[in-house]
């Protein structure tokens, strides 16, 4: 069994700060890459939607990351049967500080800075020697930190941005000999046309190849293509925005993009290391991806993999955070990873400068929620409702579903977010102030714990079904 190595949040405060005792901070500005992004060329993008309301309510993940002593800031109050819930459980939380107008299409970092009450409150932490950490830094943090006189537990945004961005994730693997699939780290115009006649050659031997942003998140800014034709079409409008930046900026023409040829898997895996400011590197965890139709779903803990796999991982996390470390980058770094058909590995698919949803699963295991022999499977269940839904309803619902004590041997699903749930709610497409005759979107975020496979597959089941059925209660 590889599960995740015990300790992990006071290795990460004396990771950040020297000390397991220093009181932390915590905000959950999920997509830090938005505003990494900013400025930098890109493949087309969506606009932004309602969902966006859902993905910043995932900030109450890291309610779960901190503990007594510890701080969190929210974009809402918790639910109180949510709140009961996780204290029934022993789980030991942090003081939540709650932003006073939050705006659905803002991170909670953005919330904190237009709320100058809760700067005050933020700033007197000082004095307890409290230090600001995020899911990423990003110049929004910074500037936060900046106002409220609290350190930055975390590198500067600039090293972690440069860090995060999947050229040079390419460039570090190609540097350090590892494994990768045929592809080219691009930031000259020069760079692109050299990598796209060579992924020309390989689409026209009936191949296919993927377009990355350096800065794309969740699925975002990756294309994969089969046609050259199409291939051609792209890489006119890369160049066409690069030369209009450089007439508008004054420099020279760049871009920032990966192509790569699209190889087969037998699964995806995230693993995760913890870098110190001393330049120590701890190798934490690392997790299989379950997909549906090519979608994430999930996590698995522990991941299906043999003992030489799991040593592979382990020993190129030890050589990337040398890298890092040396790059001025520490705290937490999750990495994608993939299995061949053949069980060889890729180890390094991108390197992420930041928390990783893997990162907020951690409790299940620190917090004695699952034993050494269980199965532990991360998902979400979407929910289409009409209205805001309590905990205390929903846990109705899922009687004997949800996890409900510590063991000895725990069944069930931990809620690990319920603000998901709801987030949407008033937040109809295009911002519009209420929700359309279908109701509105949410998710319900969880970790369900077993005995095995089969019986992970039982409870999700069993899950699926009774929200299936929900709406018709509402």
């Amino acid at each position: 069994m590889h599960l995740p190595s015990a300790g992990f949040g006071a290795r990460l405060k004396r990771a950040v700060t020297g000390s397991a005792d220093t009181p932390l901070v915590f905000l959950g500005n999920f997509e830090v890459e938005n505003h990494w992004a900013l400025g930098e060329p890109a493949l087309p993008r969506v606009a932004s939607h309602a969902g966006s309301a859902v993905v910043n309510r995932m900030d109450e993940f890291t309610l779960l990351l901190g503990g007594k002593g510890d701080h969190v800031v929210l974009k809402t109050a918790l639910d109180v049967g949510y709140r009961d819930y996780l204290e029934g459980l022993g789980l030991a939380l942090p003081t939540v500080h709650v932003v006073a107008a939050q705006d659905p299409q803002r991170t909670v970092s953005e919330d904190a800075l237009a709320d100058p009450v809760l700067l005050d409150a933020l700033a007197g932490l000082t004095a307890e020697g409290a230090r600001l950490t995020a899911h990423g830094i990003s110049a929004v943090e910074e500037q936060l930190a900046a106002r409220t006189g609290l350190a930055l537990a975390a590198p500067a945004a600039a090293v972690c941005k440069r860090v995060n961005s999947k050229v040079y994730s390419r460039r570090l693997s190609d540097e350090l000999g590892i494994r990768q699939a045929r592809g080219w780290a691009c930031e000259t115009l020069e760079e692109l046309a050299e990598a796209v006649a060579a992924a020309g050659e390989l689409l026209d031997a009936g191949r296919k190849v993927v377009l990355k942003d350096a800065f794309g998140v969740s699925g975002k800014g990756i294309v994969v293509l089969d046609s050259a034709a199409r291939l051609g079409r792209l890489h006119r409008m890369a160049v066409q925005q690069a030369e209009k930046a450089a007439r508008a900026e004054g420099g020279a023409p760049r871009t920032a993009l990966v192509v790569e040829e699209w190889v087969a898997k037998r699964c995806d895996l995230n693993y995760q290391f913890t870098v110190g400011r001393d330049g120590s590197v701890h190798f934490d965890f690392v997790k299989e991806l379950l997909t549906e139709g090519g979608v994430h779903k999930g996590h698995r803990i522990p991941a299906r993999l043999s003992d030489r796999q799991v040593e592979e991982i382990a020993a190129t996390a030890l050589r990337l955070g040398e890298r890092l470390a040396a790059d001025g980058y520490y705290g937490v770094a999750g990495v994608d990873a993939m299995v061949d058909p053949d069980e060889g590995l890729y180890p390094v698919i991108e390197i992420n400068a930041r928390n990783n949803m893997s990162t907020y699963q951690n409790v299940v295991h620190e917090g004695g929620l699952a034993g050494p022999e269980d199965v532990a499977v991360a998902r979400h269940y979407p929910l289409r409702l009409t209205r805001p839904v309590p905990f205390a309803e929903l846990a109705e619902v899922l009687d004997g579903l949800l996890l409900a004590d510590r063991g000895p041997r725990p069944r069930g699903l931990f809620v690990n977010n319920y603000a998901t749930v709801n987030a949407a709610h008033g937040t109809a497409a295009h911002g519009t102030a209420a929700d359309g005759p279908e109701g509105f979107e949410g998710r319900l975020y969880g970790v369900l714990v077993g005995a095995s496979d089969e019986e992970i597959a039982a409870i999700d089941t069993d899950i699926t079904r009774r929200l299936a059925a929900f709406p018709e209660r509402s």
